[in-house]
């Protein structure tokens, strides 16, 4: 099997939406010789800014000097990206050696797994191979039926920021989706969350206090922003001062606070990690595709926003970050979003949206998107491809303008791609 044939094999899975239950992944496993049982983790589950606190706390951690694995999703530009060892994609050769493996054992069982079982299947199989001392383990989605959930007690389970999001599937309010989260939270085990409203903290205090869970909560109170531009941003949190983010946003500082009661939680359990390397793998952390600088001259800014709370925050960084600038939108949305409301916040802020349509059978096509803005009142134009969207999104910004994507993470990969062959 090459690399193609396995990622061929991977996406061929009988897929059945989000099916709850985690008896297939168990199933799996257990043929496998439970790989998940001798790996430590960090499991962190939320709405947003679950990517972006794994990625800070591998960071740290690579710089305490820890062999660290970091499973993500979904990919941004390829499907590699999801399984990472020290900042390293997984090879073509491992991933098809390891999906060659576990393929007969996942045709052996009576009720196929989803293609998300799979891949976190083949991911903890992947890290036991490389000798991983931790890895940290993003939740697909929700938390107590999520596939990443089969693993015992982690050394610190992790609640980042709670929108509303996937309510068919974790319920309408965001005090079931909390409870739905918190199902990451296993017996004597460490939690350290993101704060949020009090009925939401409350649910995660009866859960942490019935299952005897020691709950952090992460110290927003002494954020302080020191200062902040293109390049990055500096910052105080509690006694550590000065630290720096590459990583852009007021939303990103609560997520590296979330990150710096992680360290404190495994500093307490014995886990050699020093202010140095807090430090430093703070000043190193990478995170694709989240008000990412990917292009200059224009600048060319892509971010994943694709839900309320993303839009929220990326209005605040079009504030913050891009004053006084002419703000072209290169978006595409999937149909299925509420995308008449998750538009409204950055109109005042954008003076033209270019529309294209994602590579996702979910697809709004682009002229839909155009008309709805224009209906709106907005400056819009469908292009027929990703490429003339890019194009089109440079050619109206100037030298002196900004080309802003977002609206949907399938766009993303197609916009970069266009962009390096321009």
């Amino acid at each position: 099997m090459n690399v193609n044939e396995a990622i061929e094999y991977i996406h061929s899975v009988c897929w059945k939406g989000t099916v709850p239950g985690l008896s297939r992944t168990q199933e799996l496993l257990a043929k496998m010789g439970n790989p998940e049982k001798k790996l430590k983790f960090i499991h962190i589950a939320g709405t947003n800014g679950k990517g972006s606190t794994a990625a800070m706390s591998a960071s740290i951690l690579q710089q305490a000097g820890y062999k660290v694995g970091l499973y993500t999703s979904p990919y941004i530009y390829r499907f590699h990206e999801r399984m990472q060892v020290n900042g390293v994609e997984i090879s073509d050769e491992d991933l098809a050696a390891v999906t060659e493996y576990v393929r007969p054992l996942a045709q052996s069982m009576a009720e196929s797994p989803t293609e998300f079982e799979l891949v976190c299947c083949i991911a903890f199989e992947y890290f036991l191979r490389q000798n991983c001392d931790i890895v940290v383990l993003e939740v697909g989605m929700g938390g107590t039926w999520d596939a990443t959930n089969v693993i015992e007690t982690p050394e610190v389970a992790v609640i980042t920021n709670i929108g509303l999001d996937h309510t068919d599937v974790l319920g309408s309010t965001l005090e079931e989706i909390a409870a739905t989260k918190a199902g990451i939270f296993k017996n004597n085990g460490q939690a350290v969350i993101y704060r949020g409203i009090p009925s939401v903290e409350k649910v995660f205090e009866d859960i942490c206090a019935e299952r005897n869970v020691q709950l952090k909560k992460a110290d927003f109170d002494s954020l302080n922003l020191i200062s902040h531009g293109l390049e990055g941003q500096t910052f105080d949190c509690g006694n550590r001062k000065a630290l720096q983010l590459p990583l852009l946003g007021v939303h990103q500082l609560k997520n590296a606070a979330v990150v710096l009661s992680i360290m404190d939680t495994l500093m307490e359990k014995g886990w050699k990690i020093t202010e140095d390397h807090i430090r430093e793998g703070l000043r190193v952390a990478r995170w694709p595709g989240r008000f990412d600088i990917v292009g200059r001259d224009p600048l060319f800014i892509i971010d994943g926003g694709h839900n309320p709370q993303c839009i929220e925050a990326l209005v605040v960084n079009i504030r913050d970050y891009l004053k006084d600038k002419k703000v072209i939108a290169l978006t595409g949305v999937l149909a299925d979003k509420d995308y008449a409301d998750m538009y409204k916040p950055v109109m005042s802020y954008v003076q033209e949206f270019v529309c294209v349509t994602p590579p996702n059978p979910r697809k709004l096509e682009a002229a839909e998107l155009a008309s709805h803005l224009m209906s709106v009142g907005a400056k819009a134009t469908a292009c027929d491809s990703i490429e003339e969207g890019v194009r089109k999104a440079r050619q109206l910004a100037g030298d002196s303008g900004v080309v802003l994507c977002f609206g949907s993470l399938y766009t993303i990969g197609s916009i970069k791609e266009a962009l390096d062959q321009l």
